[in-house]
Formats: C-alpha cells, sequence, structure tokens
C-alpha cells in the first residue's frame, strides 16, 4: 500500500501549526481556512479534533502551560526559591509565544496543563504554611505579573530617535536618552522583571514572618 503524501492529521500536529502561525503572524492570523491550507487538508476535517475555534486556542495555549518547569515545587526548594525559579521559568515559555500571552491571562479555565501550573502553586504556598486565601492571593498577584511582562517590552515601547525626547519637553527623557532604550531592549526589560519579582518576594517574606506558628 502507498504510503500517505502527508502525516495523518492528529491533535498535536494540529495544536502545533495553529502555534506557528500565531507565532509568525498573531491571533488574529488562526482561522479555519488558514490553518486547513497550512497543513494541507479540507477545513472540515479540523472540527473532528475541534469542535471551536476556542477550543483550538484553548489547546495551543495549555502547550505553551506545559512548558513551564514544575520541578522547583517537587524537589524540596524553599517556597521562595521555588517561586522565583517559577516565575522565572514561566516568564521564558511566554517570552517564546507572546502573542499567546492575552489567551494566557484568561486564567486556567479548564486547561489541564494550566491547572496543574496553579495547583503546583497553591499546594507548595500552603504546604510551607501560607493560608490558603493569601496563598491564592500570591499565585494571582504573580501570574499577573509574569503575564503582564509578556504583553509587551517596556524598552521597546520607545522609539530610537534622540529628537522624539527634546530635553525642552521632557528633561528626564531626554538627559536619560530613552532613545537608547529599544536598543538595549532585553538587558533592560531582564532587568526591570529582575527588581520587580525580587521586591514581590521580598513583600511575601515580611508577610510570611508575620504568619502565627504552625500547629501540628
Amino acid at each position: 500500500m502507498a504510503r500517505p503524501r502527508k502525516p495523518l492529521l492528529s491533535t498535536g500536529r494540529i495544536v502545533e501549526a495553529a502555534r506557528a502561525l500565531v507565532d509568525a503572524e498573531g491571533l488574529a492570523a488562526l482561522s479555519t481556512r488558514r490553518l486547513a491550507a497550512e497543513l494541507g487538508v479540507s477545513g472540515p476535517s479540523l472540527y473532528n479534533h475541534f469542535g471551536t475555534k476556542d477550543e483550538l486556542l484553548d489547546a495551543v495555549a495549555d502547550s505553551v502551560s506545559a512548558r513551564v518547569d514544575l520541578s522547583m515545587f517537587e524537589d524540596g526548594r524553599p517556597w521562595r526559591t521555588a517561586l522565583d525559579d517559577w516565575a522565572r521559568s514561566y516568564r521564558a515559555a511566554l517570552a517564546r509565544h507572546p502573542h499567546l500571552a492575552p489567551v494566557l491571562a484568561r486564567g486556567p479555565g479548564r486547561r489541564p496543563a494550566a491547572l496543574r501550573l496553579a495547583d503546583a502553586v497553591f499546594g507548595a504556598l500552603t504546604e510551607a504554611g501560607w493560608p490558603p486565601a493569601q496563598a491564592t492571593s500570591i499565585g494571582a498577584v504573580l501570574r499577573w505579573y509574569v503575564v503582564g511582562s509578556a504583553l509587551g517590552s517596556f524598552a521597546g515601547g520607545f522609539v530610537p530617535d534622540e529628537n522624539a525626547y527634546d530635553p525642552a519637553d521632557y528633561p528626564h527623557l531626554g538627559l536619560g536618552q530613552a532613545h537608547l532604550l529599544a536598543e538595549r531592549g532585553g538587558t533592560v526589560d531582564e532587568r526591570a522583571f529582575t527588581t520587580g519579582l525580587r521586591a514581590l518576594l521580598d513583600g511575601f517574606e515580611r508577610q510570611y514572618a508575620e504568619l502565627p506558628p504552625r500547629t501540628a
């Protein structure tokens, strides 16, 4: 029997193609017709795997969540170290797929990998002695912070034109050479993320020190 010219359509292959399309052209580029053309199949065949575009987007977003390292919650690291390592892994995963950040910002919904992520963070905090309500708040704050950092580059929001920041109009930006921020974006954004994460964790650690002693 002759072998098929193209690999058989599968859920994994559809998700991979959809993710690549969104990475390259953004969320607006994703449609059933466009994705079917990329895969070399008919549009209706996609509905054998995903009933709606929202279901497909959920699967694509969850494929990003699945790439976030969770081992720090399983190997006995202190809660602060674990949160620091997790936040950096989460940010790295989103940095590779920034167009999907708005989908991930909606929350885990029913997505399995995203729910495992939330469960791991909440479990690590409550096992360390955080009350459930505070553990939930900490998880929310960190998710907002990480996803927010993936929505856009702070440094990239400035233009590399010295004339755009005339010191007569913007004395601090002009003298601070704001036009150089864009070309130094990676360094600036990384330093800003580290600064903010440290500030958050320092604040959580102060709150942790104020918790009543755990009872046996």
